[in-house]
């Protein structure tokens, strides 16, 4: 009679691998932040991953959040799973990944490293046709865009998947940067969010459906303007999670709101589907409740595929 509870015991967790795209930018400081959130949710983290590769020597550098059952929260449905982070630089590394960031960083200099390498492609089959969950802060904000203004004469590629449009560097030059306390309906707590803007851009408007059918050729974009290449087509709908108030907000008497004035603020978060954008950096403030959230929105995305 002991033996069923025995196999339970010792059932092997499902695992789910989570990519850090680390071409450029604050790949580091994201896996750092996975890894911070997986412990809140009492989730285990690998400190190596099954079959290795060449760049799990990074990974060894991982520490693991636990190595015995105890300290899982058994009555926690997230504790089922095992997970393992790892630095994203090729294809093969990207076709084992259920979830990826793209991080903040140039986004000119990923889009081109991405392309040199033969990784851009795979991003866009990854995020536009396989509909794996990815989220990109500030730079991989616009590398997901479906359109942004061009940063040079010669533009640059995007990766696609949220159809909106991006105005990058929207608040100015790097030393114009800034943080501000949000109000993120997504966070379940309700408490407001440390964000900080470097050279960020903003979501200037949402697009009709952009990510037209395999073939089909997408309209001219205006010299300005850059456009992701069409893939499959998505019916999900752009939500916006998160706003930057207008300049109301700081009116002194606090009779006037934002929304009287028609300024409800700067567009900084959006969803759509399976891509989640930021426009400011939750990496670099210590705080891992966004990067909490996205990994239980993963874990969803992974149930749904019937893969755990």
């Amino acid at each position: 009679m002991v033996q069923p509870q025995q196999q339970a015991m010792t059932t092997t967790p499902a695992t789910i691998t989570i990519g850090v795209l680390a071409l450029q930018g604050a790949f580091v400081e994201h896996i750092s932040l996975l890894r911070q959130a997986a412990g809140d949710l009492h989730i285990q983290v690998s400190d190596r991953p099954s079959g290795g590769d060449h760049y799990a020597s990074h990974e060894e550098r991982i520490d693991s959040l636990s190595s015995s059952s105890s300290s899982a929260d058994v009555t926690c449905p997230d504790s089922d799973y095992t997970l393992t982070l790892i630095e994203v630089r090729t294809p093969a590394e990207l076709a084992r990944c259920d979830g990826l960031i793209i991080p903040g960083g140039e986004s000119t200099s990923i889009s081109l490293i991405a392309e040199r390498t033969g990784l851009l492609e795979p991003l866009r089959e990854f995020v536009k046709v396989q509909r794996r969950p990815t989220w990109g802060t500030c730079a991989g904000l616009i590398l997901l865009a479906e359109s942004a203004n061009k940063s040079k004469a010669s533009g640059q590629e995007l990766i696609g998947g949220l159809d909106v449009r991006v105005q990058r560097n929207y608040f100015g030059r790097q030393v114009e940067s800034f943080e501000a306390e949000l109000s993120l309906p997504f966070l379940e707590d309700g408490g407001l969010f440390r964000t900080v803007f470097i050279r960020a851009p903003v979501v200037e408007r949402v697009l009709p459906s952009a990510s037209t059918s395999m073939g089909e050729v997408p309209l001219a974009a205006p010299d300005d303007t850059v456009v992701a290449p069409a893939k499959q087509a998505t019916k999900a709908r752009v939500e916006i999670l998160g706003r930057l108030p207008g300049r109301a907000k700081a009116i002194k008497d606090r009779t006037t709101t934002a929304e009287d004035l028609g300024e409800e603020g700067d567009i900084v978060a959006v969803r759509q589907g399976n891509v989640f954008g930021t426009a400011f950096h939750p990496e670099l403030t210590g705080d891992g409740r966004i990067h909490g959230w996205w990994l239980r929105e993963v874990m969803k995305a992974v149930r749904e595929r019937g893969k755990a």
